[in-house]
């Protein structure tokens, strides 16, 4: 039989055509599955790739960072642009300023409603102005969008954020995280508009970086520093004195841009970790105490204790995050007490239970224990709610002190149902979360945490993992202070933060934000329980005068208030009105407010521009096992189907030349 050539190509692009548009009809916007893709270029007049160069500064003033990102855009292509770009940043990052620069002009951005801003910004667009946006996707997400970027032209912006850094045992770290991971959107749960950043295009594993990054950092300590260590990248450390450092990365190693920047250090004397900081502003004053935590209390007074480890088996930690996984539970598990019970729950696209009831932790069923996890390979998708929902529903035994562990490298975007049922549920257990990974999702890390009164932990290096599993360990042996209050005496403090504090398991301060009124007197007073007593501690307020030079406060406290109402609860849409409040008032980026700039030029009078989702590089070591497939267009089902539609037409076209086709 011989087939027409012609008809046949023809009948082909019509099932093409037709397939495409059921599909789509299919999924309306409100049933999409949000997933990440791999990009797939297209139209060589467009540049797909408009980010150029990211360069970081990091300036570290005692305990307060003040970090300038400056991110360089350029269109290289032939036809105008309009660009969105993901990035991360710190769970404690209050982003308190924005400017874009366009040739010689610098506009600085407004902080406006996040409505109201994102209209401003769809009004320029249509009009032909340049226009940048820049929203808060998650406290550690964000998205830049830009409008108009005419062909070769540059457009710069810089945004500026602060944090404190808060020690654990002393060390101080200083996390930027350079990309944000692609999370697994649950099929269970409808998609959210906020959650749009979840589709988003990444490069394959191992493809060339789109663009540069550079990172300086300088720490002005007052106190000598020691220990200075980047266990995440090669650095140049060029000291000024003992307590005065400034490094950069070493810009001829291969692309950095794929796994957290991560600084630690250790400051001399106690100078820093305790102590209180003042600042007098024009019409409110604010105030940082500090307290010292004593030491830790004998493992005698400890009662029995139970460990149930949840452990992520999805895509995404196939290789190095599992591996890392699998050595650090063998270690935790390995070395627990025989006193101890310890259970295991497995997931990814379903969870599996070691056993309906925690064991002993004796040899034989350690062995099992370990048996189960050397069997474990990476796949599926990332469902992490019903696996804690599971590990809490397990039987609890009085007299016994439970925790959770969750090891993950947090790669969903469901976070927040995960926080409501750990808060729901507080009254029986701790919650603990290890990160693995060289670019973890530290929201849903650090949410974990606080939503269980726990502490988070992250191992970015398969080296690691020894070091945090010992660390780990002692840290849970025993609480080091409970029924924590702090009141002042004196002084006229007021609109604290926080208002309640967790059990304090490790050697870190007590940390307290507030606002002051009146003269600096009076004492702060710190109580709670060891196991071996009562505990106090006061602080003379006269000791400590305002300083300009902390101005940072105002910004940090509108911050951990923001934090305490929006970041680890769905009670925020409650407190929307206050939430946005906050943010105008104090210039600062929130879920419900957002940095618009727009340059009055009319540089594209058409409007008319190609939307371009600038790709992300893969974390180092997470396989392209990690994106799968997705539902947005030149996603991997749209790949598959071109690729065996071209070999189809080519193999037609081999055989017509025997002819068998006409």
């Amino acid at each position: 039989m011989r087939v027409n050539l012609r008809n046949l190509c023809f009948a082909l692009i019509a099932v093409a055509v037709t397939f495409t548009s059921v599909r789509a009809q299919s999924q309306s916007p409100e049933d999409k599955t949000l997933a990440p893709y791999f990009v797939v270029q297209g139209d060589p007049s467009v540049d797909q790739l408009p980010l150029k160069d990211t360069q970081v500064e990091i300036s570290v003033a005692g305990v307060i960072a003040d970090v300038k990102v400056r991110q360089i855009y350029r269109n290289e292509g032939s036809r105008p642009i309009n660009a969105s770009y993901v990035f991360p940043a710190s769970t404690r990052a209050a982003v308190y300023a924005m400017r874009m620069q366009i040739g010689n002009d610098i506009i600085v951005a407004k902080i406006k409603e996040r409505e109201q801003a994102k209209k401003d910004f769809e009004q320029a667009k249509e009009e032909g102005k340049s226009a940048s946006l820049l929203e808060q996707q998650r406290p550690n997400v964000f998205s830049m969008s830009l409008a108009n970027i005419m062909p070769q032209e540059q457009v710069e912006i810089e945004l500026r954020y602060t944090e404190l850094l808060i020690p654990t045992d002393s060390v101080y770290e200083v996390v930027f995280p350079t990309v944000v991971g692609p999370r697994y959107a649950s099929p269970n749960n409808p998609a959210k508009k906020e959650d749009g950043f979840v589709q988003t295009p990444y490069q394959h594993q191992g493809q060339p970086p789109a663009s540069s990054l550079h990172i300086s950092a300088k720490i002005f300590a007052g106190v000598p520093v020691y220990d200075l260590s980047c266990p995440s990248h090669q650095v140049f450390p060029k000291w000024w004195n003992q307590g005065n450092v400034e490094l950069k990365l070493d810009d001829a190693n291969p692309f950095q841009g794929n796994r957290d920047f991560v600084l630690r250090y250790r400051l001399g004397g106690d100078q820093i970790t305790s102590g209180l900081l003042l600042f007098q502003g024009q019409n409110e004053n604010f105030f940082l105490y500090m307290a010292q935590p004593p030491k830790q209390v004998a493992v005698q007074d400890i009662p029995p204790r139970e460990y149930i480890f949840v452990v992520d088996v999805s895509g995404s930690m196939e290789g190095y995050p599992l591996n890392t996984s699998k050595r650090l539970l063998k270690d935790l598990i390995g070395k627990l007490r025989p006193t101890d019970l310890f259970n295991v729950v497995l997931f990814a696209g379903d969870a599996n239970v070691l056993s309906p009831q925690s064991l002993q932790a004796n040899h034989q069923n350690i062995a099992r224990a370990i048996s189960l996890l050397e069997q474990q390979r990476g796949g599926g998708g990332t469902e992490l709610l019903p696996a804690i929902q599971q590990a809490m529903s397990l039987p609890l035994r009085d007299g016994i002190s439970r925790s959770i562990v969750l090891v993950t490298d947090g790669f969903i975007s469901g976070e927040q149902g995960v926080f409501d049922h750990i808060r729901a549920n507080l009254n029986q257990c701790n919650v603990f979360a290890f990160g693995i990974g060289t670019a973890v999702n530290r929201y849903l890390i650090e949410g974990v945490a606080k939503a269980g009164m726990g502490e988070p932990f992250i191992v970015t290096e398969e080296a690691e993992a020894d070091n945090v599993a010992a660390k780990f360990r002692e840290y849970i042996q025993t609480p080091v202070l409970t029924d924590i209050q702090v009141r002042s005496i004196g002084f006229d403090a007021y609109d604290l933060n926080p208002v309640k504090f967790p059990d304090l398991f490790a050697q870190r301060p007590i940390i307290l934000f507030g606002k002051w009124r009146g003269p600096v007197t009076g004492t702060i007073e710190l109580t709670g329980k060891t196991g071996q007593g009562d505990f106090v501690s006061r602080y003379d307020v006269g000791g400590s005068q305002p300083d300009e030079g902390n101005s940072a406060l105002r910004y940090l406290w509108a911050r951990t208030r923001i934090a305490e109402l929006s970041d680890y609860g769905s009670s925020a849409e409650e407190n929307v009105s206050e939430i946005t409040a906050l943010g105008l008032q104090y210039n600062l980026l929130t879920r419900y407010t957002s940095f618009i700039a727009v340059r009055e030029v009319v540089t594209n009078p058409t409007g008319s521009a190609q939307d371009v989702n600038q790709p992300l590089p893969l974390p180092l070591r997470v396989s392209d096992l990690a994106v799968g497939s997705g539902t947005a267009v030149g996603s991997e089902p749209e790949l598959v189907w071109l690729v065996l539609g071209s070999l189809l037409l080519a193999t037609i076209m081999v055989l017509r030349r025997r002819r068998w086709f006409v």
